[in-house]
Order: C-alpha cells, then structure tokens, then sequence
C-alpha cells in the first residue's frame, strides 16, 4: 500500500461558521487536542532544546501554537502541534536553528505546488518505520534506569504513563498520566517530613535532631519544622505530629515555634485547623508562634481573620528572633555556643 497523494494547490482564507451547536460538540474534542498538543510540546521542549541547551519559555511556546492554529483554521487547515516524529528526524539529520523549520515548510510549498503526486510512489511500511525510528529514539530506557535507583516512585508513575500511551492510546494515557502525577503530588503533601529542631554546636542555625542527635534541645520549647503546604488533607496530620513532639518533650513544653518557611500555602480548612490546636495548646498552658512565614501566606490568613486571632506577635520575622523572644519571655537558663 502507499501513502496517498497531496491534493494540489492551496486552500483559501475563510472565516468558519460554527454555530453554539456546533460549538458544544466540538469541545470536548478541542480541549483533548489542546492537552495532547500543550504535553507534546512540553515533552520535546525538554527532550530537544534550543542551541544554547535552553527551553523555550512555554508560555511562549503556547502562544505561538494558539497563534499557529488560529491561522490553520482560518486557512481550511487541521490543528497544528509540534512533532514527535518530525523533531527527532530533524535532530538526527543535524539540524540546529530555526532555520531547519523555515526550509522545510518551503519544500512542502514546493511540492504542493510542483509536485503534489510525489508521496504516492512511498510505501506506507516505509513511512511507519520513519515513524517508529523517530519515536523509539524519545525513549530513554538508560534515564528510566536510573530513576528507578535514585526514584523508586517516580519510576513507577513513568512506567505507568508509559504503559498507558502504548496500552490505551495517546489521550487516555495522557490523561492518566496527568491522574497519576497529581495523585503522587498530593500524596507527598498529605504524608510531608516534619522535625523538631535543636542547635548543634559549632553550625549556624537549628536543625533537625533525627539528622544531628547531638543537637541541644532548648528546655521548655518546641522548635516544629513542617516541609509541606497546609491544606484540606494534611491538617490534621499536622496536628498530631506537633502535639506529638509536644507530648515527647524531656521537660513540661512553654511554648512551641512553628518553622514555618517550608509552608508556601495555608487553605481555609488548614487555617480553621491551626485554630484549634492554638486553643488546644493555650488550654495545655502553652504558646505557640510562628517564625519565617512567608508574607504572601500571612496575607491569606489576614483574610481569613486567623492572623487577628492569633496576634501580631505570634509571628516572628526569623527564627532566632523567635527563640531569643522566648528566652527573655521566660528567663530561660540557656547557655549558646556562641555566647
């Protein structure tokens, strides 16, 4: 069998006329070439850089595909992606700038006018094994390796986002891939690291006491480090593992110290949350602050009404300011090494 020819000539502009019909039916087709065509581009973005070994910015790489198909719709044409097939054999054949695009939309210029029955003398096995080429040099069998000595998890989800595409085809393995990402995203962030610091001798800073065992607790308080947003899932886990450092302490806890620098976001139910382990501490007899929360965070709890709540000075602008204010809050008998 061969490849059909290309019908000649060229299509004139025309303005499409889709009424809201139309419109609704088209959609859910639209927006699958939309997530396939955006995937697509990412992946090669990244797998075949510009000549400096740089990606292109993606927002600029999505403008120019909306701009690209906006005019292949206006000119009768299909919607526009970048190539997983057409990029490799580029990049096999040694092309390095732009410029390889320019000539090859010329030659098929040329031959849509000149000689638009030249694809019907190729087999259609011949175009297939371009293809399968092209396709079988994405795949980074020695890169899936080493994730999978380095990343266990992330190996995991590439397998089954592989698997997927070849099983299911391309828009269902995307949109599984999409599925597992975000599932292994909100996984992370439900089950985060936490730590209670402590100081080491000789090392700026407080750090975490499961890495550095020799660290000194400072009597009476909690340092509570939590690497992760707070949001819906995972307050109430934060809950538990502070009053569970609370509860280890070696003496009677006067005040814990959130290090709250990791948390980059606090959602309504995390804030309702952090209300009541302040009421529930406060009803233990002990104060709580938080150090190096981000300003854009302690905005979102000023909205909430959180930050009132709490009070301008449960929020220390650094933690060892927060540690010295406890210290002479309480007259705590502590001897730094840098003293």
């Amino acid at each position: 069998a061969l490849v059909p020819a290309v019908p000649a000539g060229f299509p004139g502009p025309v303005v499409p006329r889709v009424d809201w019909h139309g419109i609704v039916d088209l959609l859910p087709a639209a927006g699958a070439i939309a997530l396939v065509a955006a995937a697509d581009t990412s992946v090669l973005s990244r797998a075949f850089p510009g000549p400096r070994g740089v990606p292109s910015p993606p927002n600029r790489e999505l403008a120019a595909l909306g701009i690209a198909n906006v005019a292949a719709g206006l000119l009768q044409g299909f919607p526009v992606s970048s190539s997983s097939t057409r990029t490799p054999v580029l990049a096999a054949a040694g092309a390095k700038s732009r410029l390889a695009g320019l000539i090859a939309a010329a030659c098929v210029v040329v031959m849509i006018a000149f000689a638009p029955g030249l694809t019907g003398s190729i087999p259609r096995a011949a175009l297939a094994a371009v293809v399968i080429a092209a396709c079988a040099s994405l795949l980074d069998v020695a890169g899936l390796v080493r994730l999978a000595r380095v990343r266990p998890d992330e190996c995991v989800v590439a397998t089954i986002c592989l698997l997927g595409v070849v099983v299911l085809g391309v828009l269902p393995g995307v949109l599984l891939a999409v599925a597992v990402s975000l599932a292994q995203f909100v996984w992370r962030n439900w089950q985060p690291y936490d730590a209670v610091l402590g100081r080491v001798t000789g090392v700026k800073g407080y750090h975490d006491v499961a890495r550095h065992p020799d660290a000194r607790l400072i009597p009476g308080l909690v340092l509570f480090r939590w690497d992760a947003p707070l949001f819906f899932a995972n307050g109430g886990i934060f809950r538990r593992r502070l009053l569970e450092a609370v509860d280890r302490a070696d003496q009677p806890v006067r005040r814990v110290i959130v290090a709250a620098e990791p948390i980059t976001d606090i959602d309504t139910t995390a804030a309702d949350e952090l209300c009541q382990i302040a009421d529930e501490l406060r009803a233990r007899g002990i104060e709580w602050t938080f150090a190096e929360l981000k300003g854009p965070v302690k905005d979102r709890l000023k909205r909430y009404g959180t930050f009132a709540r709490f009070g301008a000075d449960a929020f220390e602008p650094t933690l060892g300011r927060a540690v010295r204010a406890y210290l002479r809050d309480h007259d705590v008998a502590w001897q730094d090494w840098t003293d």
